[in-house]
């Protein structure tokens, strides 16, 4: 039995099997040509970002989207001589969002760090 139900901006559609087997009747919408946000990049022509990116892979939504913007809006703001050197807090609030939520942000696994780069260690006195 297929049906279709409405979860906030989110439409899901279950289909069975005999569904599939039939071609499909879907029309697509045409794209919007006055929707300011098509064909830009990150960074609109005003010098703003463009949140909607699909660059930025929805991290400017969900439950640490606000703390994603406020540390990338002071890096890419920053004047620092260092570019984003004033922005340790910003990123670390960040990082602390991050961290209460590690099904949707998953951490970096001991294994994977094997891929990392390691930095050299000082030698010691044997």
């Amino acid at each position: 039995m297929s049906y279709c139900r409405q979860e906030g901006k989110d439409k899901i559609i279950f289909v069975t099997k005999e569904d599939h087997e039939a071609p499909s009747n879907a029309e697509l919408i045409a794209d919007d040509p006055n929707d300011p946000y098509e064909d830009q990049g990150l960074i609109l022509p005003s010098g703003e970002i463009n949140w909607n990116c699909p660059c930025l892979g929805g991290m400017a939504s969900g439950p640490c989207g606000e703390q994603f913007k406020s540390a990338f809006s002071c890096f890419h703001y920053s004047t620092e001589e260092v570019k984003g050197s004033d922005c340790v807090e910003q990123f670390r609030g960040m990082q602390e969002c991050m961290q209460r939520y590690p099904e949707l942000y998953p951490q970096e696994d001991e294994e994977d760090s094997s891929l990392s780069p390691q930095l050299p260690t000082a030698p010691t006195d044997s």
